[in-house]
């Protein structure tokens, strides 16, 4: 992984009172995948990074992208759909070919409804197989791939080397919590998918915070509300993720 820029990733959010969430266009529906693998230090996961000249240049993401309408099969629902697509977009974007029904699907992320162009996302995660050794970055909107430990990928984001958003940096937290990807595969498929339907705050630093569902001040918008705590501070500093809701990983 190469060194990357300091990354906002809400820096062109506008404040919820600013817009009418009810005038925003309906999220984008995508996929995303979590291929991984059992390495030296444990569990490593394939990360890409996105090309400088489109959206979220320069990030670390996973395969993925926006469900298209060839994902949808007749009598298919859209997790379905999001399955294929995930599997698609990593054939595309790495060269490698996963079976879709495999997937175990852990969580579902959607942005704040105050920009206008966002994505609601299925993740889900697959043990990878010996022939996804060699990976195949498309150059196109990838260029540059690498097999990672969570930890590290953490470790590095908090020394400013690599940007992450904050979908990518919770997956990664939650991911680092197992030794093994059977250990961790056993964990996601025992427990239901999470949702994260993100509400945006400051902290009086002025740094942003993601706020989720359980988290006091969720409903009003508002990282000062003393109580529960389920969120993950965007500091200048590093990202801290506070969960006195729910358990982890």
């Amino acid at each position: 992984m190469t060194e990357g820029k300091k990354f906002d990733p809400y820096a062109e959010l506008l404040r919820p009172d600013e817009v009418d969430p009810e005038r925003v266009p309906p999220a984008i529906p995508a996929a995303t995948l979590t291929l991984l693998r059992d390495g030296a230090d444990g569990v490593e996961v394939l990360m890409l990074r996105k090309t400088s000249e489109i959206r979220f240049g320069g990030m670390w993401v996973f395969p993925g992208g926006r469900v298209d309408p060839e994902d949808h099969a007749p009598g298919g629902d859209q997790t379905q759909a999001a399955r294929r697509a995930a599997a698609r977009e990593a054939r595309e974007e790495a060269g490698i070919e996963v079976d879709p029904e495999e997937f175990v699907w852990f969580s579902h992320w959607t942005p704040p409804p105050i920009t206008p162009k966002r994505f609601t996302t299925w993740f889900f995660a697959a043990g990878a197989r010996g022939h996804h050794a060699e990976i195949t970055i498309d150059g196109g909107e990838i260029d540059d791939h690498q097999w990672i430990n969570p930890a590290r990928a953490l470790a590095r984001h908090a020394a400013g080397e690599i940007d992450l958003v904050p979908p990518t940096w919770m997956t990664l937290h939650q991911l680092a919590a197992r030794g093994s990807v059977a250990e961790l595969l056993a964990l996601l498929r025992a427990r239901p998918p999470r949702v994260y339907v993100t509400h945006l705050g400051k902290t009086p630093e002025g740094d942003r915070v993601a706020l989720w569902e359980g988290d006091a001040g969720y409903a009003a918008w508002d990282a000062g509300v003393p109580g529960p705590r389920h969120r993950l501070i965007m500091a200048k500093s590093g990202f801290v993720f506070e969960n006195s809701v729910y358990p982890e990983p």
